[in-house]
């Protein structure tokens, strides 16, 4: 097998100069592209007095406004685009607060680099040309399993698009198929770890080598649980639908270290959450984004909630994140879906027989993370509507916002109310 230096593409062999040149020609150009084709980019450069023009350095970029959720959701669904709509290739979505989801579109040079970017990020993690990648990433609006999938095809592997769920068959699949490589959430492949031993088969006998984990954090400790019981390589992706999807940073096999963020297209900041000031490389804050190349939908500082810091390159040239320690909001992961309260709030407002008042309770059972819905019924409301408002409570989440969930109606004032700021969320799972 070739080393992995050998296979490296033209922008991983950039010198620092090299990449800071190609960093500023491209960042120059993306934003006079935001300004000139987004009528958002032009009313908030415009608002704040500045102009792509006056981005001299790479330092300049501070001085330009952020870019939140909010502003995206504002502009539904295509008012953030670019390019007309007639040469959009492919929309994806992810779920918002307010009932109405973000929505980002590719062109075909769009998807021909994410296609690369993720091509380039497996072959980080140790895979390789001719490889069978076996993609278990929900497929459909969500960036995950289409991602993956071009991106394995991109670098040449086989692809197995095995999608979520029905673990048993997974199993059966990596067993018959014999992949290389697999591409899941950490908590997932915890949950075909135990099928695999429910039906006494030793993992470790499996034909995989290399695990590649994203869409939710985990810790080193589920790493090292992974890779001894798996006996598997397990490294890190990193991505969001706003900035292109996973591919936008990746771990390295060699070192597994932090992900190296693919700097010739994605350029990284971290700031103050509060204040929005730039920190100095090494400093722990919010991770933002700004794309350098993307044509239908370029994202200028693009606040991704996201907490990290970033760090000398190691295994690349390109500067590291750490692996991402939580969030400055109040988002929900669950199985590798974004849920907020207020999604929530949304569907039990309009229950029948359900009050305005509810809390979310996050637990584990066996390896996955769950959620209970806890609800007060409505004075009055009989057991058949309170059994109908369980019912509708969970067909709503799981409709719109992509997730099993339970949901337990309790008696009317049951639930603890708030004198200030209210605790939507009971964390029960074991630190």
């Amino acid at each position: 097998m070739a080393d992995a230096t050998d296979l490296l593409d033209a922008g991983e062999r950039l010198g620092a100069e090299e990449l800071r040149t190609l960093q500023l020609e491209r960042l120059r150009a993306s934003l006079r592209h935001a300004y000139e084709n987004v009528p958002f980019y032009r009313e908030s450069f415009d608002k704040a007095g500045i102009r792509p023009e006056d981005c001299r350095s790479l330092a300049d970029l501070a001085h330009f406004p952020f870019t939140t959720k909010a502003d995206l959701r504002s502009r539904y669904p295509y008012g953030m685009f670019a390019v007309p709509r007639e040469r959009i290739r492919r929309l994806h979505a992810s779920s918002g607060t307010t009932g109405l989801p973000t929505v980002v579109g590719y062109t075909e040079n769009d998807l021909s680099m994410w296609a690369d970017m993720v091509a380039r990020s497996l072959r980080a993690a140790g895979a390789r040309p001719g490889d069978i990648a076996h993609v278990a990433y929900g497929y459909g609006l969500f960036t995950g399993g289409l991602g993956a999938h071009y991106g394995a095809e991109r670098l040449g592997c086989t692809v197995v698009p095995a999608s979520g769920g029905m673990t048993a068959r997974q199993v059966q699949l990596i067993r018959d198929l014999e992949p290389g490589v697999i591409m899941v959430t950490p908590s997932y492949m915890l949950t075909l770890l135990d099928e695999f031993e429910r039906q006494g088969v030793d993992p470790r006998g499996t034909s995989l080598r290399v695990g590649v984990f994203g869409a939710e954090p985990w810790t080193e400790r589920m790493r090292q649980e992974i890779e001894e019981r798996f006996g598997i390589d397990a490294v890190d992706i990193y991505g969001l639908s706003e900035v292109i999807g996973p591919g936008v940073a990746q771990e390295c096999v060699e070192t597994k270290d932090g992900l190296h963020v693919w700097e010739d297209h994605f350029y990284p900041e971290v700031v103050d959450p509060i204040t929005g000031e730039v920190l100095p490389e090494g400093e722990r804050g919010e991770l933002v984004f700004t794309s350098l190349t993307k044509e239908a939908m370029p994202i200028v500082r693009y606040r991704t909630r996201d907490l990290t810091r970033l760090l000398p390159g190691t295994a690349r040239a390109f500067r590291r994140m750490e692996k991402i320690t939580g969030r400055s909001d109040d988002m929900v992961i669950l199985r590798g879906v974004n849920l907020f309260p207020t999604q929530i709030e949304e569907i039990v407002l309009r229950t029948p027989g359900v009050a305005p008042h509810f809390q979310l309770r996050l637990s584990r059972e066996g390896r996955m993370d769950a959620l209970t819905v806890r609800a007060e019924a409505r004075p009055g409301a009989t057991p058949e509507v309170r059994q109908a408002a369980v019912r509708s409570i969970a067909a709503a989440v799981k409709d719109g916002v992509g997730v099993s969930v339970d949901v337990e109606i309790v008696e009317p004032e049951s639930l603890e109310r708030s004198v200030g700021k209210i605790r939507r969320i009971v964390d029960l799972r074991p630190r």
